[in-house]
């Protein structure tokens, strides 16, 4: 299943981890690790942050992507569920059946 990650770094111990001469490296481990489709580096309500594309085939693979930042960048990491437009054309049949049931 294909998520959204939004992870946020609060400015400490953000400041001192970006001044690590080894932070690009840590930072491409870590992607290649959690096997990051995209990487979109931005500001999260003020703090340094980025959004990560994942694709993980079970649940129990959610702390693969968090803890690394967790650990190391003092991050919050929340999930959005996403789908592709292959994705949501596959679900037809489930919106279809929800409208039926549901819509008016």
């Amino acid at each position: 299943m294909r998520f959204i990650a939004k992870i946020k770094f609060p400015n400490e111990p953000g400041n001192d981890r970006i001044k690590d001469p080894e932070f690009g490296i840590k930072m491409k481990q870590i992607l290649e690790e959690v096997k990051a489709e995209a990487a979109y580096f931005t500001t999260i309500d003020g703090c340094r942050g980025v959004y990560l594309v994942v694709n993980l085939t079970d649940n129990n693979q959610l702390p693969l992507v968090a803890e690394p930042f967790f650990l190391w960048l003092n991050a919050t990491v929340e999930y959005f569920p996403v789908m592709t437009p292959q994705d949501l054309n596959s679900a037809t049949a489930y919106i279809d059946a929800a409208s039926r049931k549901w819509g008016n």
